[in-house]
């Protein structure tokens, strides 16, 4: 994103109900039950969703007493609270097959730890994390009200509140925000899209919309009424699954940083923490976040490479896209990796990764939560690194 003259910048979010977030809540719970009964289980879990049928596919190990009887139930339970209850989508009668199977000796053999050697990553890949001062949670400001649109609305739906009433579990939000010099000024246009019963006019849902998103945009923030498009297509009643298929990891802009920052291009949910592809990605984010928290620059950008069964990183680069206060990006570099083990073992250890923490993250973004010390989730946005960081660039 350009730090100087004037432009518009576009992120979107979709809701827990949207099919690919269906199918990535599923793998999350699937992973978070192996972990739940062994921390160390190993578990990559994709997940398709359809009209009234979900397939669990993917590579395992674990204790056996997590079987597919259980995971059944749990995906039925999943399904239940995100809120289907649709004859073409439901929790209690969809068709739920199990086709999971052991992992890989061969790739095993390369991640566990033995003799002298430490565990090794998952797989190789490029993971990328970033930070930046345009919001509280130093997250971008389109993605971060997109995803805030989205959670208030799933949040009053499940209450019952009539200022929702009528609005079903699928939904999508896109924030296009002006920015001058690299600063967001205000929106230029929202689209907010969202599943709705039978009947309901659009102009109700429009009117029903409306004060919502402006409680939720900074003062002033607001497009005209005439850029606020809801519902474009005029109807919205056949959504989730039974409107469009569902895949694990096919949000990944979504649940990262909505275009604003590079990916690497690997997915997240359903992958336990040995996968670089998720433990990294935190790690990078974590080390971002801390650096924007000291006020050692106003945006970074890390990136971290790893080999599939080799423990150091192969890289890491730090960019501060030249807002960093008198920071010299290789002794951050440096002060980056003192401060933290990059290795698969050293990531899951720091951040507390082997715990059922998961299915949180499986909607409205890994990035930008508040972490909780009592449920352990979201360890990777605390900013505990901050002290440590002034000290080593003598701040």
């Amino acid at each position: 994103m350009r730090d100087t003259g004037e432009f518009l910048f576009t992120s979107e979010s979709v809701s827990e109900g949207h099919p690919d977030k269906v199918a990535d809540r599923i793998s999350d719970t699937v992973l978070d039950a192996f972990l739940t009964a062994d921390p160390y289980a190993r578990v990559a879990c994709e997940t398709l969703c359809t009209t009234q049928r979900v397939v669990l596919a993917g590579e395992t190990r674990g204790p056996a007493d997590v079987t597919p009887e259980l995971l059944i139930h749990l995906t039925r339970m999943a399904i239940k609270d995100i809120g289907y209850e649709q004859d073409g989508f439901h929790w209690q009668t969809a068709n739920i097959a199990v086709h999971l199977h052991s992992q890989s000796s061969d790739i095993a053999q390369g991640v566990d730890s033995a003799g002298n050697k430490d565990e090794g990553a998952g797989d190789q890949g490029l993971m990328f994390g970033y930070a930046c001062r345009e919001t509280a949670s130093l997250m971008p400001a389109p993605l971060h009200y997109s995803h805030e649109i989205l959670r208030q609305i799933r949040d009053l739906r499940k209450s019952g509140h009539d200022s929702v009433a009528g609005l079903l579990p699928d939904a999508k939000s896109q924030v296009t925000l002006k920015y001058i010099d690299g600063k967001p000024v205000g929106a230029t246009a929202i689209v907010v899209s969202t599943q709705h019963v039978e009947g309901m006019e659009q102009a109700e849902i429009k009117r029903k919309l409306w004060p919502l998103v402006e409680s939720i945009m900074p003062r002033g923030w607001m497009p005209p009424e005439s850029e606020f498009h809801c519902n474009p297509t005029g109807k919205f009643v056949i959504g989730g699954p039974d409107g469009d298929c569902g895949l694990t990891g096919r949000k990944i802009i979504v649940d990262t940083y909505g275009g604003a920052a590079p990916h690497g291009g690997g997915a997240f949910s359903g992958k336990d923490p040995t996968k670089v592809d998720r433990s990294a990605a935190y790690a990078c984010r974590y080390l971002a976040k801390n650096v924007v928290a000291a006020e050692l620059a106003e945006r970074c950008t890390i990136q971290i490479a790893y080999a599939i069964g080799v423990s150091r990183p192969l890289s890491v680069y730090v960019d501060l896209h030249g807002t960093g206060k008198d920071v010299d990006e290789a002794k951050l570099e440096k002060a980056l990796r003192d401060s933290m083990n990059l290795s698969p073992r050293g990531i899951r250890e720091h951040l507390h990764l082997n715990r059922p923490i998961y299915v949180p993250t499986s909607a409205y973004g890994h990035f930008g939560r508040e972490p909780d010390e009592a449920k352990g989730t979201f360890t990777w946005e605390k900013t505990d690194l901050v002290p440590a960081l002034k000290a080593a660039l003598g701040r």
